[in-house]
């Protein structure tokens, strides 16, 4: 199994088209927020990662996202997968992160022990 995407999201939504084919609506795709007010503050941004299972592949892994800061790991998150070959499945993971001032973490993420796809997430200071 393979990541294909890992994005923070504020909503995820599918639907069914014709073929059969499905859509993955993905909402406020972000990158950064403001803290909702005066540090300290925890946020709980969605992370969704998108796996693909290459057909004649092993069905079942371990999805495994890390979220560090500094270089430190902060939290850990450990989800079974399970898809049919040739198929595509997603996970969310939600983390609560502690920020005591502006700063960026980055969920790290992979599949068993396969390369990681590194997103960035950063707390701005209150609007």
């Amino acid at each position: 199994m393979e990541i294909v995407a890992a994005l923070f999201i504020d909503t995820i939504e599918l639907r069914q088209v014709e073929g059969p084919s499905t859509r993955i609506d993905l909402g406020g795709v972000q990158f950064s927020a403001p803290a909702p007010g005066p540090f300290p503050v925890t946020m709980s941004p969605h992370l969704v990662v998108m796996v693909r299972c290459p057909a004649n592949a092993k069905s079942t892994a371990a999805l495994e996202v890390t979220f560090h800061r500094d270089g430190e790991q902060i939290a850990r998150n450990v989800q079974p997968l399970a898809i049919e070959p040739g198929k595509f499945n997603y996970r969310l993971v939600r983390a609560e992160l502690a920020f005591d001032e502006p700063g960026t973490i980055e969920a790290c993420c992979r599949v068993d022990l396969g390369p990681v796809t590194t997103v960035p997430y950063t707390v701005l200071a209150p609007l």
